[in-house]
């Protein structure tokens, strides 16, 4: 909810909530969060009230049309019907895509100029290069 605000924002609005409720700020917060405490237990109440109407288990996740559909419209073999055409397009797709990475991974290497000389032959470290690391640069495998 807050990954858009930096420290400062955050405290400046928390400073303001002080300046705005005062000393009632504690009674506030904890009516907000009761609030928040009974919607919560309204939904979960309203899922077992359908699940009990439905005559079946269902979770909250499930009132999304296409879950609904699909857990209880839909048998086992309807399902896997449904799956077919398209498992060979994402098994083709998984292919090609791993086929990307391992060239891409071949090409990084290859041009990787900490561990290259101008003759293109590998450089080993001398002196204090020796025994500090190698800065740490993010790669498409850390992303994945």
């Amino acid at each position: 909810m807050f990954e858009n605000l930096n420290w400062w924002e955050i405290g400046a609005l928390l400073l303001l909530a002080l300046l705005i409720f005062g000393d009632r700020l504690p009674v506030v917060i904890n009516d907000g969060l009761r609030m928040v405490r009974n919607l919560r237990a309204m939904a979960r109440n309203a899922t077992g009230d359908l699940s009990r109407e439905l005559g079946t288990d269902i979770q909250l996740e499930d009132l999304h049309p296409k879950a609904f559909i699909r857990k209880h419209l839909l048998s086992e073999e309807d399902e896997q019907a449904i799956r077919k055409p398209l498992q060979g397009v994402y098994d083709n797709l998984r292919a090609d895509v791993t086929g990307v990475h391992d060239d891409l991974k071949n090409v990084a290497a290859a041009a990787d100029l900490r561990t290259k000389t101008p003759g293109g032959s590998a450089a080993a470290p001398t002196g204090d290069a020796a025994k500090t690391p190698a800065p740490r640069t993010a790669s498409y495998d850390d992303a994945t």
